[in-house]
């Protein structure tokens, strides 16, 4: 069995869940298009880039855009998006993300985190824990979305261990699948029916623990 050396963490339903913010932003588009946009249709926007989101929320309102217009519409989300992030605060962070990490951190573990979204960097410096991560890899370093592991193979080359001796924390199938595709450990954040290929599914960080990491 390999040692464990590492830890990869998703940020969004992981760390922090911004998920409400993207989805604030996104009704407010369609709103503005003249459509609403429900909670459930959310949930199919997982760890989708923010162009193929755009992409399905116009077919959801039967709405179409040129290539520019789509362009303009997604910076504008974006910046409503990122207006929202920037009022966090450490209270956002999800219940045990913190305690984990710094138990990680305690024991040497190298902590890395593999993240599509491209504002991570000013979410982690709102809640207060960009300290705690020795590499990010974002959606600015990387083209490849999840299932695709390439932002959890960077990450890995980052902090120099090899992809068998690592373990991602993810929240989305396409995240689980990632993980898998690239060789690591998956420790599912969510319902064991959803993440079906996760060698572990917890509910969330607060139920994760060294002794379970080393039983991976």
């Amino acid at each position: 069995m390999t040692d464990i050396k590492a830890c990869i963490f998703d940020l969004d339903g992981v760390i922090v869940d911004t998920a409400v913010y993207h989805y604030k932003a996104w009704k407010r588009l369609a709103n503005e298009l003249g459509f609403d946009f429900t909670e459930e249709q959310n949930e199919h926007l997982k760890g989708v880039s923010r162009v193929r989101s755009l992409q399905l929320i116009l077919g959801w309102g039967g709405v179409t855009k040129t290539e520019a217009e789509q362009e303009e519409l997604a910076t504008r989300k974006n910046t409503w998006y990122v207006e929202m992030i920037n009022q966090m605060t450490p209270a956002e962070i999800l219940p045990g993300a913190l305690e984990f990490l710094e138990a990680c951190r305690a024991d040497s573990l190298k902590t890395a985190l593999g993240s599509a979204s491209k504002n991570s960097m000013t979410i982690l410096n709102k809640v207060g824990i960009a300290q705690l991560f020795d590499t990010i890899v974002d959606g600015n370093h990387v083209s490849a979305p999840k299932p695709d592991p390439e932002v959890f193979l960077k990450g890995a080359e980052a902090l120099g261990v090899s992809p068998t001796e690592c373990v991602v924390f993810e929240d989305a199938i396409a995240g689980v699948q990632a993980a898998k595709n690239g060789g690591m450990k998956a420790v599912g954040i969510g319902s064991v029916q959803t993440l079906t290929q996760a060698d572990l599914v917890i509910s969330g960080l607060n139920e994760m623990s060294l002794a379970k990491l080393k039983e991976l």
